[in-house]
Order: C-alpha cells, then sequence, then structure tokens
C-alpha cells in the first residue's frame, strides 16, 4: 500500500471545535501530543481527512498544519525528546 507519514498539529481556538477534532484525528492516527497526531494514510485518506478538518475548523481563528515526512514504509522519524521518553508510533500487522 501506497502510504505516507503526517504529522498533523493544529490550535483551535473553540474547546467545541477542538473536541471535535480531536475525536476525529483518533480515527486517522495516533495521538502523540495535545493537538498533535502522527498518521499513516494512503492518498485518499488523506483526502479525506483534509475535506473533514476543512468543514470543522474556522478558517479566521484557528490553524491546522499537516505535514507530510514522506512514504510511510521508509521514513524513521527522528525526534529529539526533552521530558517524558518518546516512542516513535510502531506501524504494526493486524489481524482479522
Amino acid at each position: 500500500m501506497d502510504e505516507h507519514l503526517y504529522l498533523v498539529t493544529y490550535d483551535i481556538r473553540d474547546d467545541k471545535r477542538w473536541r471535535r477534532v480531536f475525536k476525529l484525528m483518533k480515527g486517522f492516527g495516533e495521538w502523540l501530543q495535545l493537538s498533535v497526531f502522527q498518521c499513516r494514510l494512503s492518498r485518499k485518506g488523506h483526502a479525506e481527512l483534509i475535506q473533514l478538518l476543512d468543514g470543522i475548523i474556522n478558517h479566521h481563528v484557528d490553524a491546522l498544519l499537516v505535514i507530510d515526512l514522506g512514504p510511510a514504509d521508509k521514513v524513521k522519524p527522528r525526534v529529539v525528546s526533552l521530558g517524558e521518553k518518546f516512542d516513535p508510533v510502531a506501524h504494526e500487522p493486524i489481524i482479522v
């Protein structure tokens, strides 16, 4: 599967919109820190996420970044972590 790794971070000014974005993001990726998610997405998943987020945020006061880190199977994030230990999210097979 052709997936990319994305870092999604947001600053939502309204608690209700923030909760909606947080709930949506939990369905698309792994929660790393407050308002920061790591997502493995196909092109279709990326487009769907952008469309859904676009319908939630207030474009005049909210800010949201979706950063493409590259092909998910080839990129290994290099992270400097201060404070609590940080472990990058591992992609594990799902057995159905």
